[in-house]
């Protein structure tokens, strides 16, 4: 299994307004999907999700379609910094090992 873990830090925290509705849309694509787990958290301009797939096919099916490919397009706009990773997993981890797992993740500067 795949879990992918994200941060996005927002330029400013009148953002999450926006990223809120972004959410609102991905999380409604995310219960058509195969998904097998998912986790979100955050407060001001920091936030985190947390999502475990079957397969690698399964995440790059969701992630490179629906809401969420408009959002990733549309990003930059809100976003100063996203940080992204994917780890082979059976569960997924605790929010201090995500956090420590995103310091070697790739990240999107804007």
């Amino acid at each position: 299994m795949k879990a992918t873990i994200t941060s996005i830090q927002l330029k400013g925290p009148f953002q999450f307004f926006a990223l809120s509705a972004k959410a609102y849309d991905i999380i409604k694509q995310l219960k058509t999907t195969n998904y097998k787990d998912f986790k979100k958290r955050g407060v001001w301009t920091k936030h985190y999700t947390m999502t475990l797939w079957h397969s690698e096919e399964e995440l790059k099916a969701f992630s490179n379609s629906g809401a969420h490919l408009e959002a990733m397009k549309k990003s930059r706009e809100i976003a100063r910094e996203i940080r992204t990773i994917t780890i082979d997993a059976e569960v997924l981890p605790s929010w201090r090992e995500a956090k420590k797992l995103l310091e070697k993740a790739k990240v999107m500067k804007f």
